[in-house]
């Protein structure tokens, strides 16, 4: 099984701005979710994490017996020169058009297009791999990623059209289950925050 775990809150997060490559520390409430998040983690055999340090703080404070393995397929949608700016700073055009056009990135960022690729080629090859944590039943996989790697992963074990992630709800400090039956994604519990 993998578990996956949005980052505790940032102080990007707690200030509202959109924050994707940009690395801001976690706040005091962030790392005390981080922490909330190590009773539920017993069986976890191995730690994967996106490069920022949000994530990487995460990963040290929910799972601290085991050292984080970097996995760029799992970093943040990059939201170009958008990055750091607060949320109304983006008009409602560029935000439904960004909504509405999975292939189409925020001004000069990153497509979800793009993120939903080499998310959906990681976990294919997990998925292909019958010896992986995919396919085991007691020992996991953690990834400690952001938002939209985590929405791109659920729609991959639903086998829905990307732009399905709009309609899902990941917060900080979250978890959110995917296993596999004969090969087969799914998911097991969504958003669930201790």
């Amino acid at each position: 099984m993998i578990i996956l775990i949005r980052h505790g809150q940032s102080t990007t997060n707690e200030l509202g701005l959109l924050v994707g490559r940009a690395d801001p520390p976690l706040t005091a409430l962030g790392r005390d979710q981080a922490r909330r998040l190590a009773p539920h983690l017993g069986a976890v055999e191995e730690l994967w994490s996106s490069p920022l340090d949000r994530a990487l703080t995460t990963a040290r404070l929910a799972v601290p017996h085991l050292d984080p393995l970097v996995k760029e397929a799992f970093i943040e949608v990059d939201y170009g020169s958008l990055d750091g700016q607060r949320l109304d700073s983006i008009t409602d055009d560029q935000w439904r058009r960004f909504e509405g056009e999975h292939d189409r990135p925020l001004l000069d960022g990153e497509s979800l297009l793009d993120v939903d690729a080499r998310v959906h080629a990681e976990l294919n090859r997990l998925r292909d791999d019958r010896a992986s944590w995919l396919h085991r039943e007691d020992e996991h996989l953690v990834i400690v990623s952001h938002v939209s790697p985590i929405k791109s992963a659920v729609t991959w074990a639903l086998g829905v059209d990307g732009a399905a992630a709009w309609r899902l709800r990941i917060d900080n400090g979250s978890m959110t289950w995917i296993a596999t039956r004969r090969a087969t994604p799914s998911l097991i519990r969504a958003n669930v925050v201790p």
